[in-house]
């Protein structure tokens, strides 16, 4: 009861094409991707101080129309939250 398995269908066997399609899509989105961002039409405009029309943020926001509060003050001493304390050690500095 001897089995003998060809290989020769096997060598011929050509399943490679999607693999081949998908890293020829693959290399084109990067592609694509670093021309649509890193592209010449893409490059940041840098201004000086001296170019900029406002120097705070506050100044431009008031330009925009907006209306600019100061936040409320913090209080300096916080209640205490309600709900269970959190559970310290009994002893923390003492050795064995």
């Amino acid at each position: 009861m001897e089995t003998h398995h060809s290989n020769e269908g096997h060598a011929k066997r050509r399943g490679g094409a999607p693999l081949v399609i998908a890293i020829v899509v693959a290399v084109l989105g990067i592609l694509g991707m670093l021309i649509v961002d890193h592209g010449p039409w893409n490059k940041p405009k840098i201004h000086t101080a001296a170019v900029a029309n406002y120097s705070t943020t506050g100044e431009a926001a008031r330009e925009a129309g907006a209306t600019v509060t100061p936040t409320e003050p913090k209080a300096q001493l916080e209640p205490d939250a309600p709900g269970p304390k959190p559970v310290h050690p009994a002893n923390p500095a003492t050795p064995p």
